[in-house]
């Protein structure tokens, strides 16, 4: 009788476990791009104006997968321009593009410079796309024709010319 139970507990166990298996295996979903770009250059138009011009060693695009995202894994270097064709450079060691938010998470090493001559460094930046806006909360450090600031927090518009900052210290040259 003993022998009877044991090998019928033996039996449960083992088939259990395969389903288990089967079960894992049914929820795991393999995470791998379903595109893969080597020295990618992209250019962004709306009405016949360049609005971007977007230059990366590594583009891998996740666009199977329930929160599609498109990353860039060896940084980006794009310049943004405006109405009047004014540009702003973006830089950053990597990226990630989340196309469902229109938000792009820029990391490690972020430079914006402007091209009159305003530029802000930090280590995390995000842009949201839609309403050309940057954010963080990160700590930063901006530099224009005034003086240089250093702060943690700041949100801005892409041409600088709305600024929010926060906790901010530095000196600014101001006109008395």
């Amino acid at each position: 009788m003993f022998m009877v139970v044991t090998a019928l507990a033996v039996t449960l166990f083992f088939g259990c476990e395969s389903n288990f298996k089967k079960v894992q295996k049914i929820n795991f979903t393999e995470f791998t791009p379903s595109g893969d770009a080597d020295n990618v250059h992209l250019k962004y138009t709306d009405s016949g104006l360049i609005k971007a011009v977007l230059l990366s060693s590594k583009m891998l695009d996740y666009a199977t997968v329930d929160f599609p995202f498109t990353e860039f894994p060896k940084g980006v270097d794009v310049t943004l321009y405006d109405k009047k064709a004014k540009k702003t450079r973006v830089t950053s060691n990597y990226a990630v593009s989340y196309k469902q938010t229109n938000i792009i998470d820029l990391q490690g090493k972020v430079k914006i410079v402007s091209q009159d001559g305003q530029m802000l460094e930090t280590e995390q930046l995000y842009y949201d796309q839609k309403n050309e806006w940057f954010f963080t909360e990160k700590k930063f450090k901006f530099t224009d024709l005034k003086g240089a600031s250093n702060g943690q927090g700041i949100d801005f518009s892409k041409d600088f010319k709305v600024i929010n900052s926060q906790r901010i210290t530095g000196e600014v040259l101001t006109a008395e």
